[in-house]
Order: structure tokens, then sequence, then C-alpha cells
């Protein structure tokens, strides 16, 4: 559904993406992890028709971004980053204007917003206005605007930004919801725990390179089962064991106080970028 071909991108002097290769399958969710300045944002961009790339090709539903760009945006949704939704209109006014600019009939509009407020559980907000809404409610109606016209593929922008856990937790059960009912999902997410427990496939990005692609469970697995953290010399050190019993007996020997726990999903981004996800 989604793919990616010796995709570069030249700032000047910075080059920010340096030839990357990917393949979404139709109905993954796939999860795109990176450091700040790592290329995330600007293979987004690309994708979604905002930038130019300076070399390769990238493609949506078979349909090159840079020479078929109108063609590609009518097979994908996008939920931004930063909310960028009209204040002052209400929840049903958004989703209205969102479907003329698709080019949607009124009766198309007016049957997928009744269908959208009811999924992201928003009906009885339809006439108020956003400035009245939770932050989750907003992310939520976000959500509902990007799949009005019925697109494929979504991309999803750090979509639980500043939310607290729980409403966190409700919007992910929305995001498998969507996946469940056949779109594709690209997410770029900090929430490293986010991509754990969401992803079929991660990709981790630094410095414009793909350094590592797999399933969360064997990026994982490549450092082993169970860590150990311990702090000594000044600086917390974090030793990886394939078994329980191996990683307690280190545990033991050591003589300063140490965490024994599972290995997560932000150990190997750690092992593969040696920086923090952001």
């Amino acid at each position: 559904m989604i793919e990616i071909v010796d995709l570069k991108k030249n700032y000047k002097s910075v080059q920010a993406l340096k030839g990357i290769r990917l393949r979404v399958a139709s109905g993954e969710l796939f999860a795109y992890l990176g450091p700040n300045g790592a290329g995330k944002t600007t293979t987004i961009r690309i994708l979604t028709g905002l930038t130019r790339p300076s070399g390769g090709q990238a493609y949506i539903g078979g349909y090159d971004v840079a020479k078929e760009p109108m063609k590609a945006k009518r097979h994908q949704g996008l939920v931004p980053q930063h909310v960028n939704l009209d204040a002052e209109l209400t929840v049903e006014e958004n989703l209205v204007i969102h479907g003329r600019l698709h080019g949607m009939s009124r009766d198309d509009i007016r049957r997928r917003i009744e269908e959208l407020l009811d999924y992201v559980a928003l009906k009885e907000k339809r006439d108020s206005l956003v400035k009245r809404l939770s932050g989750g409610m907003k992310r939520r109606l976000m959500i509902a605007r990007a799949l009005l016209h019925h697109p494929v593929v979504l991309f999803l922008d750090e979509p639980t930004v500043g939310l607290d856990p729980a409403i966190r937790r409700r919007i992910w059960t929305l995001i498998k919801k969507i996946q469940q009912d056949g779109v594709t999902i690209f997410l770029t997410t900090h929430y490293i725990e986010e991509a754990e427990f969401l992803a079929d496939r991660v990709a981790f990005i630094d410095e414009g390179s793909i350094v590592a692609l797999d399933t969360p469970r064997h990026l994982m697995e490549s450092l082993g089962q169970w860590a150990i953290d311990s702090y000594r010399d000044n600086a917390m050190v974090t030793q990886y064991f394939a078994d329980r019993e191996s990683a307690r007996r280190y545990g033991e020997e050591h003589k300063n106080g140490y965490t024994l726990r599972r290995v997560n999903l932000e150990d190997a981004f750690l092992a593969y970028t040696g920086k923090k996800v952001s």
C-alpha cells in the first residue's frame, strides 16, 4: 500500500533522507520512530505531497506521490501532530467543510458524519464548538475528519501527544479498531510503548537512514528477554540476558542495587540509535 524506493531529500548542505527503502502492506499498522532530526517528518511530508523528494520514488496505493499527487491524496488521510481544527466552528461544521473540500456530495457527507461521530464517540458533541472540547475529544475529531473521505491509508503523526495516559489508551483502542476495518496505518510517536503495543512492524530511522526494521518482538528479542538496570560509575548501565535466571544471578553477583525487568522496545531503540526517541 505504501512503497518507498531509494528516497532522498536534501536541504542545502543537509541530507535529510539518504536513499531509504520501505514497503508497508495493506492493512498493516506500521510505526516509524526516530530522534529529532532523523527524517520522520520529512518522510511524512513527502508521502502526503507536502514536500517534493530530491530523488527516488514514493507510492501510495500504486500512485506516485510526486507525479500523481491528487490521485495519491485521495487515498490517504492525515492526522497531524498539532491540532488544526477550526475552533470557532462546531464539530459537525468542521467535518462538513472537510467533506466539501474532498468533493463529496451533501448526502455522502451527512451519512459519513453520522457513521464517524458514532465511531469516535462524539455524537453528543456534534453541535459543540471545537474550542469547548477536551484535548482527547479534539484528537478523536481529527481522526474522524481524516477518515471522512474513506482513505485506505491513514497517517498518524504523534496522535496522542500531550494526552494523559487514560485518554491515550482510549485513542489506542480507536486506532486498533480503524486497522481492523482494513485501513493501513503509518504511525509516528515519541511514546515508545505506544509503538510496542500497536505496531505490526517498526522502523527505526536515524540521520536519514533506516537502521532497523522488524516486528517489535523480534527487535526486542535481538537484545534478549530480560534486562538488569544498575547504577555504577555515575551512570545507569543496562545488561541484557537470554533468560531470567541468568539476569538474576548477574544482579546478585554485583553489590550495587539493581532492577530486573523485561526487555522493551525502548531498549532496542537505544541499542540501534544510541539516542532517546523524540
